[in-house]
């Protein structure tokens, strides 16, 4: 099969487009929100959800871990379908489907429902993630694409950051049905202006999907994400633990092999030989884990040690977002403007800043101080995203933008799921260290005890975006060097 692209003409070339394309932007937006607000806002009503529905909280957490499996297993598979059939296409049927996941996820009155409907809601949310940066890519011209990119960086780590927050808000004052029935006015809203706005698709490929190539990645993906979660739950000394761990390593390493040796494979592996797509993906899922440390650890910061209700904890953790719904647009179109390099680079040194400053507080740390470190977070983060977002975008071919897209998108799940990782484990190491036995919970009278983890746990979250800090500082040096060569030669 030829993989010649059949473009007649391009979304750019149309002026009705060109005239709805920020609504687009905003229906896009909203399930962007939604998909991966719904990846962590589960996280701090897991223990309602337990007493509700008489289960310990080990059971409980697969309401999570399975979404995001679910996701990161789905998501190059949805993007590159979307590449083959149209990513509009696909996006508005990921939008049907998570609404109805949505519905049938506050309906569940047992584990297994529960379950089950999140991993209807989490393919839905993959078809929407794998195909949104694509699309706007697609439509916004290269003088706003940063800005535009940005918008959608903003409310992908919105959604991320905000679940613990916007959570104990909603379970304290609704119940925790109300953190999926939300998603239903919003999501048929969006799904009624989707309708309405978003174009039909003009670029696609004459290519079959992998499905060789599809399987492996499901298997790499649950093996790796089964081997990282259940780790923290057993030990990762546990034989069925490293036996999913080694099944992983494997077929990732047999999935590579597959997809270097066919003609239309699941994931271009010469995406990978441009560096400047590849070092901000990298940067990207640095920055994704170290924000999850910060998002599993701040809560029972919040809650146990300084004694917040989860409604002020809730609005205590809201300054993250909201730093970010500010300065994230502001950062995309000055990257339209003066180019991306600097503004990464300058967001992560202000991100290691914050962490640092996250490591020295304390049991009597006044709030405001709490407040100053977790809003210099948001402001960093909300600098960096959106012109890395830009970098990962700019220079890949039309036909390849669903692929690249999910691509982006599963790097920021996987990363989700190794903060997790690296966050308990690192916590309940130290906290175990501190106490002579095994811990994996917070001991009652002493939060000594926890506070000596939760250092340990910012200061590794510091020193991994420390490395992200210095690869884009590699990047800024790389471009100016670049551009002061092609000014000597001209």
């Amino acid at each position: 099969m030829s993989q010649a692209a059949t473009p007649r003409k391009t979304y750019q070339d149309d002026p009705n487009i060109q005239r709805r394309r920020w609504i687009i932007l905003i229906v896009m937006n909203l399930f962007t929100f939604m998909s991966t607000l719904d990846g962590s806002i589960v996280n701090i009503a897991l223990p309602v959800i337990s007493k509700t529905l008489n289960l310990p909280v080990a059971q409980t957490e697969w309401v999570v871990t399975s979404y995001l499996m679910t996701i990161c297993a789905a998501i190059l598979f949805f993007g590159k379908l979307g590449d083959i059939i149209g990513k509009i296409k696909i996006f508005k049927i990921g939008m049907v489907i998570f609404i109805i996941g949505s519905a049938l996820c506050g309906l569940s009155h047992s584990l297994p429902f529960l379950i089950a409907s999140r991993l209807i809601q989490a393919v839905g949310a993959s078809m929407t993630m794998a195909n949104s940066q694509g699309i706007v890519t697609d439509i916004f011209p290269s003088t706003e694409r940063g800005r535009a990119l940005g918008l959608v960086g903003t409310f992908v780590s919105l959604g991320s950051i905000a679940g613990p927050s916007l959570g104990g808000v909603i379970v304290s004052a609704l119940g925790w049905e109300y953190i999926f029935w939300v998603n239903l006015p919003i999501g048929i809203l969006a799904f009624i202006f989707g309708v309405r706005v978003l174009p039909k698709d003009y670029t696609k490929l004459k290519v079959k999907i992998d499905s060789q190539g599809s399987l492996l990645f499901t298997l790499f993906i649950l093996a790796l994400f089964s081997g990282l979660l259940l780790g923290q739950q057993y030990g990762y000394g546990d034989t069925r633990i490293v036996a999913a761990l080694i099944l992983a390593v494997v077929s990732l390493g047999v999935f590579l092999w597959v997809e270097s040796r066919k003609e239309n494979p699941l994931l271009q592996l010469t995406m990978f030989k441009n560096p400047l797509f590849s070092l901000s993906i990298t940067c990207g899922f640095l920055v994704f884990v170290g924000n999850f440390c910060y998002n599993i650890i701040a809560p029972f910061y919040a809650q146990s040690i300084l004694n917040l209700s989860p409604f002020h904890a809730g609005f205590l953790l809201m300054l993250f977002p909201i730093m970010m719904v500010i300065v994230a647009p502001l950062s995309g179109a000055l990257s339209d403007k003066i180019g991306s390099e600097l503004l990464t680079f300058a967001g992560l040194v202000v991100t290691v800043i914050a962490q640092v400053g996250l490591a020295n507080l304390h049991e009597g740390s006044p709030i405001p101080l709490v407040g100053l470190w977790i809003a210099m977070l948001g402001f960093g983060n909300g600098v960096f995203q959106s012109p890395n977002n830009s970098l990962v975008m700019s220079r890949i071919p039309k036909t390849q933008l669903g692929i690249a897209g999910s691509i982006n998108s599963l790097i920021r799940n996987v990363g989700m799921v190794v903060g997790i990782t690296v966050a308990t484990t690192t916590l309940f190491g130290v906290m175990s260290s501190e106490a002579g036995h095994r811990v994996t919970g917070l001991i009652p009278g002493q939060p000594d005890i926890f506070i000596a983890g939760m250092h340990v746990v910012f200061m590794t979250s510091a020193c991994i975006s420390t490395a992200a800090a210095l690869l884009t500082g590699f990047r800024l040096w790389s471009s100016r060097r670049g551009q002061r060569l092609r000014t000597k030669q001209a």
